[in-house]
């Protein structure tokens, strides 16, 4: 959720446009994804959010930071910050793995 927050703030520089061009991608991709990242951490923040749109907000980083991953990997090859975002699938896997540890429905012993 950091990288989406850092991402907002900074999609509009320059340095963020030439890496969104770097990977091949238009520059609205960049815009595209700041807010839907930013989407995401709002729901995954406020507990008022029913469980299935969690989900979908996990799903959507997952595949954020899989694709960032393989975006990199392809164009730069395997250099120390292509795994930046394996890093950050980690932290969202340890994350979703508390999410439902904490937010089990009580079951009744009848």
């Amino acid at each position: 959720m950091f990288e989406g927050v850092m991402t907002a703030l900074t999609s509009q520089s320059e340095m963020a446009k030439e890496g969104i061009l770097h990977l091949g991608y238009p520059v609205y991709f960049g815009v595209m994804l700041t807010f839907f990242k930013i989407l995401g951490a709002i729901v995954l923040i406020f507990p008022q959010f029913p469980n299935r749109i969690k989900e979908w907000a996990y799903a959507g980083f997952a595949i954020d930071f899989i694709s960032a991953f393989v975006s990199t990997n392809v164009v730069d090859g395997l250099i120390p910050t292509t795994f930046l975002p394996l890093v950050f699938l980690v932290i969202l896997i340890l994350s979703y793995i508390y999410y439902h540890k904490t937010y089990q429905p009580y079951k009744l012993d009848i």
